[in-house]
């Protein structure tokens, strides 16, 4: 009797685990910097549906979730009646226009969808990062040249680090020891050594890089050239460029899956000739095995941690794409807000 009643404990609780880990699952988000809306979009990374749409400072570009996932960093050009003119609806030839007014970095608390923070930064902020140990944010300056660097608990900037010409994305290495920055208009990447919070070196990459990728095991970094429709692939070891891939028409983010395997890039193309597409880089053969379908404008992209599922932004056709990596296909095509650009899940 006795051993039949542990059984049916043990039952209880492993059914407990799978519902505590199904309820954990569910949780799950996904955030999208909606510029042409001023606004985030909060995504249930299970159902797909739209949660909240959270009001931002003006021309939100890029969002990130820390590594606790407590918290969403939101680059933008300030409070949105700051006049300030949008300087990235359009990315035509891969070059945005410049603005002379001070940027900020926003904090969103994601139990609350609440802004708890607004940090001044640079001039024409683009893309944020944040450290694995969650205690920085970087965000790239395209108006004059510079990082900031972002005590995430003080939230003031405690560094500005000069790199190379208007940079745009930027991703940290896996050990968080490096910053690979691209530089749109320098044709290079920007390598900061964390530690010290200086530029230790520029690799040249190729004609308007827009935004850099590590693959998960740190081994190599990819980089989008979007006025080459190619991707240059750089050995971290080197720090030289070892190959190039062709990909779709100007191609913006990239993003690698967990295995180190592939990497995912989206084509965003012009207003006039949108692209509609998102290339897969097998990186054992260089090559590309498939192109996937999404929507007008594929520009932001990101892979969860399981690596099952891929988001892709339509800039153009306001939506986000959810593409199953394994089967390579759109299972979903979500409506977001206006000009949707940026995105990042729940780590």
């Amino acid at each position: 009797m006795m051993k039949k009643t542990n059984n049916w404990i043990l039952t209880a609780i492993q059914l407990g685990l799978l519902a505590w880990s199904g309820a954990a699952l569910a949780a799950d988000k996904v955030y999208v910097a909606n510029e042409g809306a001023d606004t985030v979009s909060v995504l249930d990374a299970a159902s797909f549906k739209t949660l909240a749409s959270v009001p931002v400072g003006k021309s939100p570009h890029n969002v990130q979730v820390s590594p606790d996932g407590k918290v969403v960093w939101v680059t933008n050009n300030g409070e949105p009646n700051q006049v300030a003119a949008s300087v990235h609806k359009e990315m035509v030839k891969s070059e945005h226009s410049a603005m002379a007014t001070a940027g900020a970095v926003w904090a969103i608390d994601t139990s609350s969808n609440a802004v708890i923070a607004k940090v001044p930064v640079g001039p024409h902020p683009a893309h944020v990062v944040v450290s694995p140990d969650g205690r920085f944010a970087y965000i790239t300056n395209g108006g004059d040249n510079t990082v900031s660097v972002v005590d995430t608990s003080a939230r003031r900037v405690v560094a500005t680090i000069p790199v190379g010409k208007f940079p745009h994305g930027l991703r940290i290495s896996p050990d968080g020891k490096q910053a690979y920055v691209a530089n749109l208009k320098g044709g290079t990447v920007s390598v900061i050594d964390t530690a010290s919070q200086k530029e230790v070196a520029q690799i040249p990459a190729g004609k308007g890089p827009a935004q850099v990728g590590f693959t998960p095991d740190g081994r190599l970094v990819l980089v989008s050239l979007s006025e080459e429709n190619a991707v240059a692939v750089i050995d971290s070891t080197t720090r030289k460029v070892i190959r190039k891939v062709a990909v779709g028409t100007v191609p913006i983010q990239l993003y690698a899956t967990p295995d180190s395997r592939t990497f995912l890039v989206a084509n965003q193309g012009s207003p006039k000739k949108p692209g509609k597409t998102v290339s897969l880089i097998n990186l054992e053969s260089f090559k590309v095995v498939k192109t996937v379908m999404t929507g007008a404008g594929a520009h932001g992209v990101v892979v969860d941690r399981d690596g099952r599922y891929a988001y892709v932004t339509n800039t153009y056709a306001n939506s986000v794409s959810v593409v199953d990596v394994k089967d390579r296909k759109v299972v979903k095509t979500v409506p977001v807000g206006k000009g949707p650009n940026g995105i990042s899940v729940t780590p």
